[in-house]
């Protein structure tokens, strides 16, 4: 049991891995200039922390996400957020707080308060979270996130056109992947679902095709051996 669990640990960091690098990669394709090098110095380990244990955790993709997204401050000048989410039009603001860099300078420190109420003001929501929290208790922050964004992340969920009809099957599938850490694996699932196992394969291509699963290639052959579910927990496609 404990070599299976490692293994779907092992299939989500391949996972992330690839999906966090194409992610970097359009952003600094789309940037020049200071902008490109905000990101490439600003996305360091707390904010990659965040995303691999917080934000993948949470979402399952990096759709609407923004490393590094550039606001200008009440002075016109240009401050880079760590994250900022955009779905519809809400904006989110994610900011990694590490205490050597934010808690000595008394006045950075200042500026730092300033900023978050120039954000508010301006319409943002913003959430500060302490690099350590995130360290040592990343669950905590997860569900507190999860709380908080409940109705966005629906919302989210809901903005793609045209937007995709599932079948009994296709949601039974996307519902036990979320009670197996995300992934589907075909033999099991057809075992707990009473399905003949190539009929479980069938529908997973068909949610690879509608963007809900992904398959997830395994050794050097590429064989496809289990699927990673991409949506979110509140999803309406899930009833």
């Amino acid at each position: 049991m404990a070599g299976s669990s490692n293994t779907i640990c092992e299939v989500r960091g391949l996972s992330f891995e690839a999906e966090h690098e194409k992610w970097m990669d359009w952003h600094l394709d789309k940037r020049h200039g200071e902008r490109k090098d905000a990101l490439r110095r600003g996305h360091g380990y707390g904010n990659r922390l965040f995303v691999e244990k917080i934000w993948w955790s949470l979402m399952g993709h990096f759709g609407g996400l923004h490393p590094e997204y550039e606001v200008k401050d009440w002075r016109g000048r240009s401050y880079y957020a760590d994250f900022v989410w955009i779905v519809g039009a809400h904006r989110f603001v994610f900011e990694i707080m590490d205490y050597g860099s934010h808690g000595k300078d008394r006045t950075k420190y200042r500026m730092d308060l300033n900023r978050v109420l120039f954000l508010q003001s301006q319409g943002y929501v913003v959430f500060l979270i302490s690099l350590d929290e995130l360290k040592e208790n990343s669950p905590f922050i997860l569900s507190m996130l999860r709380h908080s964004l409940a109705p966005y992340l629906t919302a989210a969920a809901q903005e793609p056109q045209p937007k995709p009809t599932f079948g009994k099957i296709e949601r039974q599938l996307m519902r036990h992947a979320l009670l197996h850490d995300r992934i589907v694996r075909p033999a099991a699932a057809a075992k707990e679902l009473e399905l003949h196992k190539h009929t479980v394969i069938k529908h997973c291509r068909n949610l690879v095709e509608k963007g809900r699963l992904r398959a997830i290639p395994t050794g050097s052959t590429g064989k496809i051996y289990c699927y990673e579910y991409m949506g979110t927990a509140q999803s309406p496609d899930l009833l």
